[in-house]
């Protein structure tokens, strides 16, 4: 059993806004507040979004309508509002920081983040925009990002987010999918010193064939005039995000989220798992494709903080580069993942810098291991500030579980399930299990959870709510400890967790299968000791090709992250009698585990040319 790393003293927990808030409801005790939460989500929403603020044009007249069934419950019902209203209006002082990779520093304030966002607006109008339509974004992470975001929350818009590190293929399967009118993009960013070409790789991806009508090359204060065009007055329900996330088959989900889902969920972990203060500087180490991106923009500008912005290499010109950053820029809140800890750890030296400033430390993206959480905590907190460690996901943009900061922590623990989250571990047969692994559910519906599946509502429901009728199933393996304490062991499926970053074995193969040499491929996620998973790629050639041409084409399709840690060349690849390729069973044996029940295969000499790695 763990042992407590952390415990918060009487006057830390006392100054705490889930202590002031959990006093203004007559609870003193936390387990008796979590339980509430979860008994009455009504209640406890409605009170949630009193305390952080969130304001309405019409008043929503009672909080959830789940007469549908809680798979199409509806939030705020008959409320209205806009993101864009709540980030922006009525803020003063300081909005953005931010940092280039050459070192240029930026400080934008609300006043000069309004104007922006009101050019941007009249210029969106301008290209004959309506409401509804689709806008990507394929940009780096820099203050214009967050003005065309609320320019397009403004109009009711709606946003898809692109990572700028995607090869051409993962660009034009969410353009496609999205069916995005518009792309807004850069010309180039720098990484590592080196210019990296973006728009050339969205003008190839929008040749494949997508309904864009415009490319928009942003700068900052060059498209449109300053017009007072008011903030859209939308439905609770109307969608603010398509949001695309992993699939174990077929393509990436673009998950449907909410304008008043985002701002319930959003603005109750940062101002109470993160426990925010006006004064606060807030940096979590993440890309606009990424929801964390759009997370701690809309979560501490709802609440007028201040957000920290990096455009760049994390190790770049020295490992310390993020350190000089905390120190340089008094970073209060600083979240990470653990695959960028493990990079770091090897090479940086925290301690050589001032970070006092810090407070409060955070993590998500993929489960932790002992030694590299103990170095965060060490190394960069210096053992004085908790690692409010986080699960949850693209789909319901926020946590399922959270660590709090009015409790004590142990390494790797996720704490329990977020207040108002009703989340159980279950067996097989959906009854709740302890002391074992088991998958992780919720069992009741929260704001913030996907309205659906992008133009697929059935591919929604065989997702997250066939396996167990009635409940959420998040495709996670999840247990608790002796003392109630919650953690996360990855994925219950076969989509891998990539540094981070989910990603469905489909979408791999599928690149792979574009090289005009590869007829097959199967793709399997490993144990990788600094990403976390890895992925190892099995092909069927109908002509001879080097490896590394196939690994350069995966990376120019998918992006760097994805690039392949092997790719194996096998003559067959082994299936079901239906021609399904069992994924599961050649990870087994590349492993070299038991391989259990393997009678579906129907051709399972293919088994025996699936060889584990050399050295193992």
């Amino acid at each position: 059993m763990s042992q407590w790393t952390w415990q918060p003293s009487p006057q830390q927990i006392e100054a705490t806004n889930l202590s002031r808030f959990m006093s203004r409801l007559g609870f003193e005790d936390l387990q008796s507040f979590l339980d509430w939460s979860v008994a009455e989500p009504e209640s406890f929403w409605d009170e949630c979004t009193k305390e952080c603020g969130i304001r309405w044009f019409q008043p929503y007249t009672h909080v959830l309508d789940d007469s549908r069934g809680p798979q199409w419950s509806q939030w705020f019902v008959n409320g209205t509002t806009n993101i864009a209203y709540n980030c922006l209006d009525g803020h003063q002082g300081l909005a953005i920081v931010a940092e280039t990779e050459d070192g240029s520093a930026t400080e934008v304030t609300f006043d000069e983040l309004r104007d922006e966002t009101s050019r941007l607006a009249s210029y969106l109008l301008s290209l004959g925009l309506e409401s509804g339509d689709r806008v990507a974004l394929v940009m780096p992470m820099t203050p214009g990002v967050v003005a065309i975001l609320y320019a397009c929350f403004r109009l009711g818009l709606v946003v898809v987010p692109i990572f700028s590190g995607f090869g051409e293929q993962a660009i034009w399967t969410r353009l496609a999918d999205s069916g995005a009118r518009l792309v807004i993009t850069v010309e180039s960013i720098a990484r590592r010193g080196k210019t990296v070409a973006v728009h050339s790789k969205v003008a190839e991806a929008i040749k494949r064939g997508t309904n864009v009508q415009n490319v928009v090359l942003y700068s900052w204060g060059a498209l449109g005039t300053i017009r007072d065009i008011p903030d859209a007055e939308l439905p609770s329900e109307a969608v603010a995000f398509i949001l695309y996330t992993s699939g174990t088959t077929g393509k990436p989900k673009g998950v449907v989220h909410t304008h008043a889902g985002c701002l319930a969920q959003m603005a109750k972990e940062i101002f109470f798992a993160f426990d925010h203060k006006p004064e606060d500087r807030f940096w979590w180490l993440s890309d606009i494709g990424w929801m964390m991106g759009p997370w701690k923009i809309i979560g501490n500008h709802t609440l007028g903080g201040t957000i920290f912005l990096y455009d760049g290499a994390p190790d770049y010109p020295s490992p310390d580069r993020l350190w000089q950053m905390l120190e340089r820029h008094r970073i209060t809140t600083f979240g990470i993942s653990p695959t960028a800890i493990r990079l770091l750890m090897k090479d940086s030296k925290p301690e050589r810098f001032a970070l006092k400033a810090l407070r409060i430390l955070g993590s998500t993206g993929e489960p932790w291991d002992d030694t590299s959480w103990q170095w965060f905590f060490e190394e960069v907190g210096g053992s004085r500030c908790p690692i409010i460690n986080i699960s949850g996901g693209t789909e319901i943009v926020g946590s399922f579980l959270t660590c709090l900061p009015v409790q004590p922590l142990k390494p790797c623990s996720l704490g329990q399930p977020a207040p108002g989250i009703a989340t159980d571990i279950v067996d097989e047969n959906g009854v709740s299990v302890r002391g074992q692994m088991g998958y992780l559910v919720c069992k009741k519906p929260c704001p913030s959870m996907t309205r659906g599946v992008w133009n697929n509502s059935q591919r929604y429901l065989d997702t997250y709510w066939s396996r167990f009728p009635g409940w959420w199933n998040h495709g996670d393996w999840a247990s608790t400890d002796e003392d109630g304490v919650w953690y996360v062991h990855g994925r219950a499926d076969e989509s891998m967790n990539v540094a981070g970053r989910k990603v469905g074995p489909a979408e791999i193969e599928e690149a792979l299968i574009e090289h005009p040499a590869v007829t097959e491929a199967a793709v399997i996620g490993v144990p990788d000791s600094v990403k976390g998973e890895g992925i190892v790629a099995f092909v069927v050639l109908q002509r001879q090709v080097d490896q590394r041409d196939l690994t350069a084409h995966v990376v120019k399709t998918m992006g760097p992250t994805f690039r392949p840690n092997a790719i194996e060349i096998v003559a067959e690849l082994p299936k079901t009698q239906s021609g399904k390729i069992v994924r599961r069973l050649i990870r087994q044996r590349y492993l070299g585990e038991p391989l259990g029940d393997s009678s579906t295969v129907a051709n399972p000499a293919a088994l025996d040319l699936i060889r584990p790695p050399s050295g193992s």
